[in-house]
């Protein structure tokens, strides 16, 4: 999922670091409005657990790999989408510059993919889900696995685009192995929520609706 170094052209990159950029500054602006005290040490578990199960990869071809992301439940356990940027930009800017996983002139893309789209995808996702089923847990596993489903199809999207290799080739390779690593991100989502719920129902925010 971690696109590295010159796989995309730096006038591209740049036109994603932008983007990127914009979603960070207001991801800032929900963590100064949202990050009370007691939320922190939340943000941090998320934060280590997300670089944790990111470190389980699978070998694609083409030079990529396959692994779960973990923006849709740090979206859905804070209660916004922009919990899931801040997080992930977090995990991906450690990645980048402590182990080199991910580039740097393409982290623009990679925040975009996993953070942006994992974020949004994850928290709207839930919140349309629990309007139609009324189960936080089906919720969560469904909303676990489009964020990653559809934040690979987009990473197919971008290398394409850049010529990295075929539209066809990548959504094959792309989005056809995160659909099933997806039924495992779908999991844990559902998974880590009951924990949470079971254990601190204080902490989750209103929005999440959740009943342990």
């Amino acid at each position: 999922m971690h696109i590295p170094d010159a796989f995309i052209p730096i006038e591209q990159a740049l036109a994603y670091w932008v983007i990127a950029l914009i979603f960070i500054a207001l991801s800032l602006r929900w963590a100064r409005r949202s990050m009370v005290e007691e939320k922190v040490p939340l943000v941090a578990v998320l934060a280590a657990g997300i670089f944790a199960i990111q470190a389980l990869e699978i070998p694609i071809p083409w030079g990529t790999s396959g692994h779960m992301i973990g923006a849709a439940l740090a979206a859905i356990v804070l209660g916004s989408p922009f919990a899931g940027v801040f997080v992930l930009t977090l995990v991906i800017l450690v990645q980048a510059l402590v182990f080199g996983d991910g580039g740097i002139t393409v982290m623009g893309a990679n925040i975009i993919d996993m953070g942006v789209v994992g974020g949004f995808v994850g928290y709207y996702g839930y919140t349309a889900v629990m309007g139609i089923a009324k189960n936080p847990y089906v919720a969560a596993f469904i909303a676990g696995w489009a964020s990653l489903f559809i934040s690979a199809t987009l990473v197919a999207g971008q290398l394409a685009i850049a010529g990295t290799f075929p539209l066809d080739i990548g959504l094959a390779f792309m989005a056809g192995y995160h659909a099933v690593i997806g039924l495992i991100e779908g999991g844990i989502t559902a998974v880590a929520l009951y924990l949470i719920a079971s254990a601190r129902p204080d902490i989750l925010e209103r929005s999440t609706e959740v009943t342990a």
